[in-house]
């Protein structure tokens, strides 16, 4: 039962990480860059593509505890985490379709733990 409870925390922390991953490319992708090589091999992107290739190896461990049909609905948490990540760190305000989107997400949630 324990590792059940780790591969569920695991899978969560996995979105999360993606999320950050998400915002440190958005970060890099709304600056100047002086070239296209800049552009791409800067440490936010350099950062964001290990993190996300983290993530694939926490997948690994975290899937070998949770049951698939749980899965959709762990993954679906990462659009709550974006727009919460970019209203702290982007200053942006979310706009009526991401709230929208969060509520029924979290309706979905719901529904699915019925």
């Amino acid at each position: 039962m324990e590792w059940m409870n780790i591969s569920y925390l695991l899978a969560f922390s996995s979105v999360f990480v993606a999320s950050v991953s998400q915002i440190l490319l958005k970060q890099s992708a709304q600056m100047e860059h002086k070239n296209v090589i800049l552009k791409f091999l800067n440490w936010r992107v350099i950062v964001s593509y290990g993190l996300l290739l983290g993530t694939t190896v926490i997948n690994v461990f975290a899937y070998r505890g949770v049951e698939l049909k749980v899965t959709p609905m762990i993954e679906s948490t990462g659009i709550i985490w974006v727009t919460i990540l970019a209203v702290c760190f982007l200053k942006e305000k979310p706009t009526r379709r991401a709230v929208l989107s969060i509520l029924i997400t979290i309706f979905g949630i719901i529904v699915f733990s019925l």
